[in-house]
């Protein structure tokens, strides 16, 4: 039996309704980690997972959601923001989001990260997001990740 309950999605669903939203969260009984789990067990492309990683520019986080498709160029990505990327560390990411790395949500966070949202997202009607657990996902799409997020969008590679 699948555990449905834990602090950080109950974080994630409760900011979520605050956008009047109401996704199913789906549980998965084996974890999700990575984009390419996440897209076999909803048997989706990889492109539609809405990866939430969690940078530092300029030694502040930052909040990159991207197609599961892409990696991130931080070098020309730091270049267009005008400060230098680096990945943040397990702790940065679990302080900054209060989740940790691999169920990392869009939303559910203790304080407001800036985020970054690729554009590439758009090209999905539904695109899927980790639920604060790696063993969770919600689907949304491109123009509510930007609403909920306060997100700019954003090429993530030239």
């Amino acid at each position: 039996m699948v555990n449905t309950k834990h602090p950080a999605v109950d974080r994630v669903t409760a900011a979520l309704a605050a956008h009047d939203l109401a996704p199913e969260v789906r549980w998965f009984e084996v974890a999700t980690p990575t984009a390419q789990a996440a897209a076999e067990a909803l048997g989706i492309e990889v492109g539609a997972i809405a990866n939430s990683l969690i940078f530092t520019l300029d030694g502040e986080p930052l909040l990159v959601l991207t197609s599961g498709s892409h990696r991130v160029d931080t070098a020309w990505l730091g270049e267009q923001l005008g400060g230098t990327i680096a990945r943040a560390s397990k702790d940065v990411v679990k302080d900054a989001t209060g989740q940790v790395i691999g169920g990392v949500a869009p939303v559910g966070h203790p304080s407001p990260i800036r985020t970054l949202v690729d554009v590439t997202l758009a090209d999905y009607d539904t695109v899927w997001a980790a639920a604060g657990h790696a063993h969770t996902v919600f689907p949304t799409n491109y123009t509510e990740l930007l609403r909920i997020t306060g997100g700019e969008p954003v090429a993530v590679e030239p």
